[in-house]
């Protein structure tokens, strides 16, 4: 995964999202503590595992982008986008290759901007960053190559408080960033942090009006953080493997800004089913007992 694979909709009822063999799974609450049935998410469209980009719009929306076969070894990414966690989600609809045609390359990561557009970002063959962003008219513009060299899988793609996108890419010996100067401008190269992180530890949030904060995990296990123009930061040791904060294939907290509620949700590493708890009814952050849904 790659995304908030758990949303909290414009109605504030929560989904989840859960990739497949061939698929992705949607559950949606229907009410406090009673979920719906896992549904299929943009009908019958085969995809390609592991591969799942998600994103969330200040209105609320989810996009969701995928890998799909094309035939003869070729891929294709897809896109789907989901208005409401109890609702159907828009079929899959292709949006391209990076490199025209061929094999599938990275995990696609997408943010949205303040405009509502979905930017999808991706490794190309030539292992530089590939994006491709929604017009806000309907429709997307063409691939855009930009640029940097042995760019590595797993990109963290984020929208800042500004409105504007941000995506950081891991490469040999540091880490590299690209963002937009003003909404709708193609991302450029504005800045890197040599260091060693572990591959696939990425993840990036925005931390104030005027900068992100990305999160990796160094070879010695410390989860570090890095705001662009400043020193990094080794914060505490890592919990264990994988993307960090919300990208967490296992963990994923989420809070309703104007209902002070707060839930975390996971996948039981034993089961593999979705356990979910939300924060007690009294001060503080106690969470209620772990239940399965």
């Amino acid at each position: 995964m790659n995304g908030d694979w758990l949303i909290r909709g414009r109605d504030d009822r929560l989904g989840v999202y859960r990739p497949t063999d061939d698929g992705v799974l949607a559950r949606a609450e229907h009410r406090p503590g009673g979920w719906t049935a896992p549904r299929r998410v943009g009908g019958e469209r085969r995809l390609s595992s592991p591969g799942l980009g998600v994103g969330q719009g200040a209105d609320g929306y989810a996009h969701l982008v995928s890998w799909s076969p094309a035939g003869k070894g070729e891929a294709v990414l897809t896109h789907s986008t989901h208005y409401r966690p109890d609702l159907a989600a828009l079929d899959w609809a292709p949006i391209g290759h990076p490199d025209t045609k061929g094999p599938r390359t990275s995990a696609p990561a997408v943010a949205v901007d303040a405009q509502g557009r979905a930017h999808v970002f991706v490794v190309n063959a030539g292992h530089g960053l590939s994006m491709r962003a929604q017009r806000e008219k309907g429709g997307w513009d063409s691939w855009r190559d930009l640029h940097g060299s042995r760019v590595q899988d797993g990109l963290a793609a984020v929208t800042g408080e500004s409105g504007l996108v941000e995506v950081y890419g891991l490469v040999p010996g540091g880490i590299l960033h690209w963002s937009q100067e003003k909404p709708g401008a193609q991302p450029a190269v504005t800045g890197s942090l040599e260091v060693r992180a572990r591959p696939g530890t990425l993840s990036a949030l925005p931390t104030s009006a005027h900068s992100t904060t990305v999160f990796f995990t160094d070879p010695e296990g410390m989860l570090c953080a890095w705001r662009p123009r400043s020193a990094p930061l080794a914060l505490l040791p890592a919990a264990g493997p994988g993307p960090v904060l919300p990208e967490d294939a296992r963990v994923f907290l989420t809070g309703g800004a104007d209902t002070g509620r707060l839930s975390a949700a996971a996948l039981s590493p034993s089961t593999g089913r979705l356990v979910l708890t939300h924060r007690k009814g009294e001060p503080g952050l106690a969470l209620e007992p772990w239940r399965e849904v």
